[in-house]
Order: C-alpha cells, then sequence, then structure tokens
C-alpha cells in the first residue's frame, strides 16, 4: 500500500491487516512522508514482523508507487498481489473475500463499490455523481464491462500481474486503475466484482484533486478513442 502524509492511520491500518490476514506480507510504500508516516510504520513493524517499508526519495504518484510496490511483489516470487488504501477507507476485513475471489478461478479482484451489497456511506452528492459518473464514463467509452474500474481495493494473481506487463504501465495518478482494469480486461482476464462498504477517511485529508480527475479522464477517451480508430482500420482491410 501506498503511503503519503498517513502516520495518524498507519498504526491501526497495520493492526487490522494483520488480524484480517495474520500470515499475508505487508509492503508499505512511502515516498518520504514529512509527517513520520515511514518511522510509525517501521516501529509496528518491528512488532508485528512480516512488514517492509520501502521509502522512496521523494513524492513521484500514485501510479510509480504501485509499480515500485508491485515490482517488489514479483522480485520475491509472490503468488497473490493485494493493493489497497491505508487510510482506513479500505476495510482489512474484507480482504479475505477478495482473496477468495482467487481461489474460486479469479485473475482479477475489484472491492467494488457499486455491485449490490456495495456502499458509500457518508459520501456527499458531488462525491458520489463524479465517481458514478466517471465509472459509467469509462465502461462506456473503454467497452469495459466492469461497475467499479476506478476502485483502488485490488486483488490479483502474480501470473496476470506479468501477463499486463503493469510494471510498464504509464498512468501516474488514480488513473492507474483504470489501466490496470483496461489492460486485464484487453488479455481477456477473469475479472470477480466483490461488494465493498467504502468508508471515507477519518483522519488526514485525501488526495484527490480535479488535476488527478482531469488525468483519468483524458486517458480513457485516449484509449478509447484509439481502439474505435484501430477496430475502424480492421474493419476496413476485411472488408477490401
Amino acid at each position: 500500500m501506498p503511503t503519503y502524509l498517513e502516520v495518524e492511520n498507519i498504526e491501526t491500518y497495520l493492526r487490522r491487516v494483520r488480524a484480517a490476514v495474520p500470515t499475508a506480507d505487508v509492503l508499505v510504500v512511502d515516498d518520504s512522508s514529512p509527517d513520520g508516516t515511514a518511522g510509525a510504520a517501521e516501529a509496528v513493524a518491528a512488532e508485528l514482523g512480516q512488514i517492509d517499508v520501502m521509502v522512496r526519495p521523494a513524492k513521484n504518484g500514485l501510479g510509480n508507487a504501485y509499480r515500485a510496490g508491485f515490482g517488489r511483489g514479483l522480485e520475491r516470487g509472490y503468488e497473490v498481489l493485494v493493493q489497497m488504501d491505508a487510510d482506513l477507507s479500505h476495510d482489512p476485513a474484507a480482504l479475505p473475500t477478495l482473496l477468495q475471489a482467487l481461489d474460486d478461478g479469479a485473475d482479477f479482484a475489484i472491492g467494488s463499490r457499486y455491485v449490490p451489497g456495495g456502499s458509500i456511506p457518508h459520501w456527499p452528492f458531488h462525491r458520489r455523481a463524479l465517481s458514478r459518473y466517471g465509472n459509467l464514463y469509462t465502461r462506456f467509452a473503454l467497452r469495459m464491462p466492469l461497475s467499479d474500474a476506478t476502485s483502488g481495493y485490488r486483488a490479483y494473481t502474480a501470473d496476470i500481474v506479468r501477463a499486463i506487463d503493469l510494471v510498464n504501465t504509464k498512468a501516474n495518478g488514480y488513473g492507474f486503475q483504470i489501466e490496470l482494469a483496461y489492460r486485464v480486461s484487453r488479455y481477456g482476464g477473469k475479472v470477480a466484482e466483490v461488494p465493498i462498504t467504502f468508508t471515507d477517511r477519518v483522519r488526514g485529508k485525501s488526495k484527490m484533486s480535479w488535476a488527478i480527475v482531469a488525468e483519468e479522464m483524458w486517458l480513457v477517451t485516449g484509449w478509447g478513442v484509439r481502439d474505435r480508430v484501430r477496430n475502424l482500420a480492421r474493419r476496413s482491410r476485411a472488408a477490401a
């Protein structure tokens, strides 16, 4: 899980992850948070074990943090890789359900807010609308049958991570989530959406911004246009 300015949440988060999946190894990827997030994580790691803290030299984007974390996981030979936020908006108690979806045959399991049983309590209308319509637009533009392509609570098999060449993805903000779902969909991987309750952070500040939203829409539009152009070119060649 990537962290930046999460010192208020990281200890509780790590303890709850350990309670949910006692045998899992945990990697915190911290971008040199000036509030001491990495130090707090290291203190919990010394107590609980099976927790590594990767400290990067500067804040360099969510996508880059995830690529670094997934790269470490592949290097160490893990069979399953999970990503989630450290602000407690992603409930660690849902981890066994995500992992079970992979055991049941999925290549990629998404903790979804928009399938039956999923919810977003306490979100104001404008955030609900932005998220919901962003997902609808993504589904239309990319012809991708997912209800929640922007969710950051996910589990992957290592095989699908290698197959979609995750470490060479391009998106650097929250568009990273869409890019991975898009690559899995194009590859033909089996996807499961597991309902989750997304609880907005209680402590700390959200990293969401209009610049991040703009990046997502720009990427989605570009990929969608490219796919349609390629499809038209293939049809033209076939007709000729």
